[in-house]
């Protein structure tokens, strides 16, 4: 076995002790090929629970201050996790992102960029959506319901909860290599997925910010925290 499978088995483990774990949708993960799987971001455990729970292995994006430590330097990269650096320009991740798409992997990118402070869906990031249509794979989006409730952003402990992971239907952008035609579908590629990641959440999404609306700290979208001065956001590479 893995290290990656060891850990699975221990999360799914450490899930099912915090949580009351209800999983829809795990047929919408393609068997074979490369997708994108897009979930939103209510609690720390999030990325414990969706990868557990999914059919298939995948690489996630991970804030690089998450590597500071020696446990977690040893830890991050036996979970595939790929270290990126929020709010600034990281052609790096992206040809890290790009390769694994040819080799017919599973990349994991929490879009709205951090958690949710009330539990609710925030903005999307354009930069994330850009990568979405350069590379071209399946986006299979992906709600997750309750991990709020378990254990929220400004709470020290968690607390068991009902947590709902749906898996959707597979949405299609299609491959844009040129940065016009990137730009000319952006709004739209953002729009759908939006209202996929909506639809999954449903009438369980917590009143608060609502999808694609902008707060007053960031123009990104971001509700509480802002991004480093002089940081360059809603890009992950210069190409994209």
């Amino acid at each position: 076995m893995s290290w990656y499978g060891f850990f699975k088995l221990v999360g799914k483990g450490l899930g099912y002790s915090l949580a009351r774990i209800e999983v829809r949708g795990r047929e919408n993960v393609p068997r074979s090929g490369p997708f994108f799987l897009i979930p939103n971001h209510q609690s720390v455990l999030d990325p414990i629970l969706v990868q557990a729970v999914c059919p298939r292995t995948v690489h996630s994006f991970t804030k690089s201050t998450q590597f500071g430590s020696r446990v977690f330097r040893w830890l991050l990269p036996r979970l595939n996790a790929i270290p990126t650096r929020r709010y600034r320009v990281d052609p790096q991740v992206v040809r890290v992102a790009l390769r694994l798409v040819e080799d017919g992997q599973g990349i994991g990118i929490y879009p709205e960029g951090e958690r949710s402070w009330d539990g609710s869906l925030q903005p999307l990031r354009r930069g994330t959506v850009r990568l979405l249509l350069k590379a071209g794979a399946p986006v299979i989006p992906c709600g997750v319901v309750g991990s709020y409730d378990v254990w929220p952003r400004w709470s020290r402990r968690p607390r068991r909860c009902g947590v709902s992971i749906r898996f959707g239907k597979a949405l299609h952008f299609g491959k844009h290599d040129h940065k016009p035609d990137r730009e000319r579908v952006l709004d739209d590629a953002i729009a759908r997925l939006a209202r996929a990641l909506e639809d999954l959440v449903g009438p369980d999404q917590p009143t608060g910010a609502t999808v694609g609306s902008v707060g007053p700290s960031s123009p990104e979208g971001s509700f509480v925290s802002r991004p480093p001065k002089g940081a360059k956001t809603g890009a992950l590479a210069p190409e994209l």
